[in-house]
């Protein structure tokens, strides 16, 4: 017995599941695609290399975990919709711009596993403020776990101060998402501002011992990048689902000779990918994404 076929609106819809995922600095470097095929329904996740940041992310590291996460939240769409649905990455090998391919394989008749994920896809939001000290408690700590001057100009491309630039901008980090600048030194994150003044801007005292979770894979290449931004998904909604605020420390993962001493603690191996800031305290505000016009097309 065939399945209906899922309509436009309901394809639209989960793409802007999809899209609200991180980036780095918001640049959103994606692209999908929806084939109404009969016998093989399927999404498609493209890189939009025209938003790699060849500065900050010159080997498109960073730039593919921002698609990985936009893969899980979409996975994460589909299943919650009750249906299951097959991945495959990188499916050509002759076109690198083609990250992953999801068909709808039929429906499930219930919502469990990644889909009960979805609801906290929308009330993610990276927090760059202070966070209390407190503990994450063990059970939370276990699913967790579970699963240059050129820098300069990529920031100041992709973050908006002037308030021209904030109000019609649909990309990028407003300064009202900045968070406060750390009294007396650092804060444990990057400061979006840079060297820049941001006009009333506060200042705030930071938790002294920051709770950190690391993301590592045994290779560095594209399919690990994919695959480590989707885990960074799922543990940043599973965290959003368990009352953390969250934000990320990846600075420090931009130079290639600070990756190996971050490596895995326990095991001194793999690939560092992702640094995330857990704890407890103010959420974050939204940050603008473009319409899904802009990134989805539809083929029959």
């Amino acid at each position: 017995m065939s399945q209906p076929a899922p309509s436009d609106e309901w394809v639209a819809a989960v793409v802007r599941d999809a899209v609200a995922a991180p980036s780095m600095h918001n640049v959103q470097p994606w692209r999908f695609r929806y084939l109404h095929l009969r016998q093989s329904r399927a999404f498609e996740v493209w890189a939009d290399f025209e938003r790699a940041m060849p500065h900050s992310d010159p080997d498109t590291r960073g730039f593919h975990l921002g698609c990985g996460a936009a893969l899980l939240n979409l996975r994460a769409a589909i299943a919650h919709a009750g249906w299951h649905s097959e991945t495959r990455l990188l499916p050509d090998l002759t076109d690198r711009a083609l990250l992953a391919s999801v068909r709808l394989a039929g429906r499930t008749g219930g919502v469990s596993g990644l889909g009960a994920l979805c609801p906290a896809i929308r009330q993610r939001h990276s927090s760059r403020y202070p966070f209390e000290e407190r503990q994450i408690p063990e059970p939370v700590r276990a699913a967790l776990a579970a699963t240059d001057l050129g820098s300069d100009q990529d920031l100041a491309r992709w973050t908006r101060i002037d308030a021209p630039s904030v109000s019609t901008a649909d990309d990028g980090v407003p300064h009202y998402a900045f968070g406060p600048r750390k009294r007396g030194g650092k804060a444990p994150m990057r400061d979006f501002a840079g060297p820049r003044q941001v006009a009333g801007r506060d200042a705030a005292d930071f938790e002294q011992n920051p709770q950190l979770a690391l993301i590592s894979t045994d290779h560095d290449r594209p399919e690990d990048w994919l695959h480590a931004g989707q885990a960074m998904e799922r543990a940043l909604l599973l965290a959003t689902r368990e009352g953390l605020a969250s934000s990320f420390v990846t600075q420090p993962l931009e130079w290639a000779d600070l990756r190996w001493p971050v490596r895995d603690p326990m095991t001194g191996t793999g690939y560092t990918q992702v640094l995330l800031r857990l704890g407890y305290g103010p959420n974050g505000p939204g940050t603008p994404r473009r319409p899904v016009s802009e990134v989805l097309d539809i083929e029959a």
